[in-house]
């Protein structure tokens, strides 16, 4: 079996993770979670299940390099890596037309699974490939049961019969839609953006006029594609799947880290390693002059059960860590308290900073001073490079890399500073 993985998002909604300048982007699939990028451990989780022959079906120079920079062609982790061409952009009109050109330039006609490279799952692939077979379908599409709140304007909705055979696909439908569709538990199945195929079910299906068409004006999997396929009488089924975590905004990036420190992504969990790694168990910090192992030993130190911790982080006396992920080479200063945090490589947490549903970027500096604590609430996201200076309180605010906000500014909640004239907004010294 090969895998295509989609990489031709621009990561709008989880801005600023997707940046690393203000101008320049980072491609969703190199976003970091418990110290690998996503794209990696798409890779690893499936070459473990036996897939060996990977194609990145890229669009935009950001998203196509940033990848090889971390697969190059696949000989680290055992697998064969090939990108599609750089011409093929200026045609790209979605994710449907993306496989198919994949498909046909590659001249792949067995099964396959496409995936996108913005996401985390757990699931069976043979399993999945069993059921692919056994129901002879040109497209069987990992599902997931969600509740209608949870589904409503946000993810495509698949209506099935009792066999798992798709009649119809709704994109985000509205309320009433959604519980029209609801199973007698209350709960949908929600299209994962994952699909086993019939590569040369596929390949014949695009040579269809309609299909052409399509491919012209525009063609992603979830509106277009699926749609046309299920209108032609091809025989497309469901897979309902394990677990899916969106990683798409701030929000959804925190709540699917939570679940994979508390090993709800099995798969996940077994690669992960130690939680805390040796080199930062071991390092004395610049305080006490103690290592973390000597203050988690007789309670200075309280870190939870589910927090991970990566080389290098230098742990101040007083600091507790619950529900967090912590990059390579962190110092966190003493009696910071952090609770469902990612924090990203080489960044400072000062001292005494309270910091609550957040996401801090790489080399951040949280000039927090005991005296005068930075408080981070509410899914604060900071870009790379930021620097927050001492008293600051913010909450549900997003900033932008490379920015810097100083202690006098009151930035409402929910805002989102992209430039800095948008800080000077906000700052009494600009009355």
């Amino acid at each position: 079996m090969f895998a295509i993985a989609l990489a031709g998002g621009r990561g709008v909604r989880a801005r600023p993770l997707t940046l690393t300048t203000p101008d320049y982007l980072r491609s969703k699939a190199a976003m970091r979670v418990a110290g690998r990028s996503l794209i990696e451990w798409s890779v690893d989780l499936l070459a473990a299940q036996g897939v060996r022959d990977f194609y990145i079906a890229a669009c935009g120079s950001e998203n196509r390099g940033q990848i090889k920079s971390i697969l190059d062609y696949g000989d680290r982790l055992g697998v064969s890596v090939r990108y599609s061409r750089m011409r093929f952009d200026r045609h790209n009109t979605g994710s449907g037309e993306a496989t198919l050109r994949c498909l046909e330039h590659w001249n792949l006609d067995g099964p396959g699974l496409v995936f996108p490279t913005d996401s985390l799952f757990e699931f069976d692939l043979p399993a999945m490939a069993g059921e692919h077979r056994a129901a002879g379908a040109a497209v069987t599409v990992a599902a997931v049961h969600r509740s209608t709140v949870q589904a409503e304007g946000k993810y495509g909705v698949l209506d099935c019969d009792s066999d798992g055979v798709v009649s119809r696909f709704v994109e985000k439908p509205d309320r009433m839609t959604a519980r029209s569709l609801a199973d007698r538990h209350g709960q949908v199945r929600t299209n994962a953006g994952m699909y086993l195929i019939d590569g040369a079910r596929l390949r014949m299906a695009a040579r269809d006029p309609e299909l052409t068409a399509l491919v012209r004006s525009r063609l992603d999997w979830g509106r277009d594609l699926l749609p046309y396929l299920v209108s032609c009488g091809h025989r497309v089924t469901s897979h309902v799947i394990d677990r899916f975590g969106d990683l798409g905004s701030p929000s959804d990036f925190l709540d699917t880290l939570r679940d994979v420190l508390h090993d709800k992504y099995p798969q996940v969990s077994d690669r992960m390693g130690a939680r805390i790694h040796e080199s930062s168990l071991y390092l004395k910090d610049s305080v006490s002059s103690r290592t973390l192992a000597e203050k988690i030993r007789d309670g200075s130190v309280r870190v939870g059960d589910n927090v991970r911790i990566g080389r290098d982080v230098e742990i101040g006396p007083g600091v507790e860590l619950f529900d967090s992920d912590i990059g390579d080479g962190v110092d966190v200063g003493a009696g910071a308290k952090l609770h469902r945090v990612s924090c990203g490589d080489h960044s400072i947490i000062g001292p005494g900073a309270r910091l609550s549903d957040a996401v801090v970027g790489q080399m951040v500096e949280i000039r927090s001073e005991r005296n005068h604590p930075v408080v981070l609430v509410g899914y604060c996201a900071l870009g790379d490079e930021v620097r927050v200076h001492a008293g600051l309180q913010l909450r549900g605010v997003s900033i932008f890399p490379r920015l810097e906000v100083w202690s006098d500014a009151r930035v409402p909640p929910g805002t989102c500073l992209i430039e800095p004239r948008d800080i000077v907004r906000w700052s009494p010294r600009s009355a």
